[in-house]
């Protein structure tokens, strides 16, 4: 069950990144009570919501994981899974491209994540 709020951690991660990435705070100037549920006003403070949502979520999500799982695996999992996630992302969302050296790296912390599960030891807490 560690394994799985890793893996729910990296997706909150992803999407909090995303939230970063469109939220821009010189916007909220334009936000009146008349346009705060047009679209316009919603892509000015829904990536906020998403924002503080999305962070809570990860955090909380990789505590829970940090219970069972030794620090540095779980921090190098979930980091490893958040990078693999928000890359795609970024194909699906921005139509990217991806290199063959970007393939190469991303198979090698597939690698590395596999490693580390294989011979990372539970940590027992009460």
């Amino acid at each position: 069950m560690q394994w799985l709020f890793i893996a729910i951690a990296a997706v909150m991660e992803t999407c909090w990144t995303y939230c970063l990435k469109y939220l821009h705070f010189k916007k909220f100037a334009l936000l009146t009570w008349a346009n705060f549920f047009l679209p316009e006003g919603l892509g000015i403070w829904l990536p906020l919501l998403g924002y503080v949502a999305f962070g809570i979520g990860n955090v909380y999500f990789f505590s829970l994981a940090l219970k069972t799982i030794p620090t540095a695996t779980a921090f190098a999992i979930w980091t490893t899974v958040s990078i693999i996630f928000i890359k795609i992302a970024e194909l699906v969302v921005t139509k990217t491209r991806i290199s063959l050296p970007e393939l190469f790296f991303l198979a090698v912390t597939i690698i590395g994540i596999a490693g580390l599960k294989a011979y990372s030891q539970e940590v027992v807490t009460e």
